[in-house]
């Protein structure tokens, strides 16, 4: 493990000039193990697509339907707002921020 570490700090550092919202939604994956579920529950009830738009296309729908009583895909994300002006700050260039 302290060689790992070692070997990796260059490229872990600049994740600690972050703000705390923004590494802590980094480190996180809740949101993401979440819509992970859903997509493998949603492919779970069919067991066969007849080609891979299909599959795609269902795929697409788990992320356009929330799940009842919230507001996105995977609930809420606390600090999101924060952690985006911090990305956008940092990364505007690469970001397509949409209101």
């Amino acid at each position: 493990m302290i060689r790992l570490s070692r070997s990796n700090w260059e490229q872990f550092t600049p994740f600690l000039a972050y703000r705390p919202e923004l590494r802590k939604l980094v480190y996180t994956t809740n949101a993401i193990e979440s819509l992970n579920s859903r997509f493998r529950r949603a492919t779970r009830c069919r067991s066969h697509f007849p080609n891979e738009q299909a599959a795609l296309k269902e795929l697409h729908l788990v992320t356009k339907n929330p799940l009842k009583n919230r507001s996105n895909i995977t609930g809420k994300v606390v600090g999101w707002k924060q952690a985006l002006n911090t990305l956008a700050m940092h990364y505007g260039d690469r970001l397509d921020v949409q209101h």
